[in-house]
């Protein structure tokens, strides 16, 4: 069996739905020493990574003063705080390598029409509800978890101290039938006479 399928990866509701070539603004967690902020990351998404597993991760690439900046982002973690689809891209490839090697307007990527756009926005909705409700689920089931183990630690107390009781009561009911024997039974110190032995006849 599979190491990630005994993991239970929880779905991020701030996720929508996104492919590869869609411009996203991701909001990443940042932690320097004790502070704690939010970096935005905005760029082309060319490469979603094992989307189906815990380790999950996608490829955000931008360009900055004429560099190609690449960067990853794992799917599952807490630290990306939000993702925004600001532009959905009409690509025929899952992998956008070939955008290294371009620069300028021969990298843009070609947006999708208004129609196909509303289909993948109505999509993302069902998908967040269906994320939201996944979430719910697992908060009810979690509060149900810990109503239960309540329940259990308090029906075991109960058990622990009704079982000291009878313990006393048994010990209790012993003692007394200890003395009541001891009562009944003779001395141990008064000594039985024998009978007075008949005398001889006289020849």
């Amino acid at each position: 069996m599979d190491a990630a399928q005994l993991l239970k990866k929880t779905p991020n509701p701030k996720i929508p739905n996104f492919s590869a070539g869609d411009t996203v603004n991701v909001n990443f967690r940042i932690r320097e020493g004790e502070r704690e902020r939010i970096q935005v990351f905005q760029g082309v998404v060319i490469r979603i990574n094992n989307g189906k597993g815990p380790a999950a991760n996608f490829t955000v690439r931008r360009i900055t003063a004429g560099i190609g900046i690449e960067r990853v982002f794992p799917l599952h973690s807490p630290l990306v705080e939000s993702l925004e689809v600001t532009r959905y891209g009409s690509v025929r490839r899952a992998r956008l390598y070939y955008l290294r090697g371009l620069q300028g307007r021969a990298a843009r990527i070609k947006e999708l029409n208004p129609v196909q756009r509303r289909k993948v926005q109505e999509a993302t909705a069902a998908a967040m509800a269906e994320l939201e409700a996944q979430a719910a689920l697992t908060n009810a089931e979690a509060e149900e978890l810990e109503e239960l183990e309540t329940e259990e630690a308090i029906i075991d107390s109960e058990a622990q101290a009704t079982g000291g009781l009878e313990d006393t009561v048994v010990n209790e009911a012993e003692d007394a039938l200890d003395d009541e024997s001891s009562e009944d039974a003779p001395p141990e110190d008064t000594l039985i006479e024998d009978p007075p032995a008949e005398e001889s006849e006289e020849r």
